[in-house]
This record gives structure tokens, sequence and C-alpha cells, in this order.
């Protein structure tokens, strides 16, 4: 999957941490948000501006980093 268009990092917005699109939401909250057992449609429910697309590219862009980190090491 294609996170880019959907992770923005913005310096203006969450000091730079990865966000959903436009929003506030970071990759960060949704993960922990998939850890603490939440399913994807309890987050939209909680969150109606996120999709099923902004969930998966939280996945993507968490996968892709863990596997830069443990080749750059």
């Amino acid at each position: 999957m294609e996170y880019n268009k959907i992770i923005k990092r913005n310096p203006q917005k969450r000091f730079g941490k990865p966000c959903v699109r436009d929003t506030r939401i970071t990759v960060y909250d949704v993960l922990g948000w998939l850890a603490a057992g939440m399913s994807y449609d309890e987050i939209i429910d909680d969150f109606p501006e996120l999709t099923t697309e902004d969930i998966k590219a939280c996945l993507a862009y968490a996968a892709d980093r863990e596997h830069k980190l443990l080749h750059a090491s």
C-alpha cells in the first residue's frame, strides 16, 4: 500500500509526528487503539473522519518504518 498520500508530517501539527491526512490523529494514536483491542469499525465510529484505508495506511507506515529500522542497524 502506498501510504504517502494518507500519512503526512506537518511541523505545525502534533510536533511533526506522522498524522492521517490533514487531521491531528497520529499513526501512534491509531496503532494504540488497535493494540488496545479496538476494531476498525469502533475506531471509525469514534473518529468518523477516518476510513478503513486510513487505518491500513497507518499499519503500512509502521511496518515500513520497522523494516527500515531493522535494515539500518
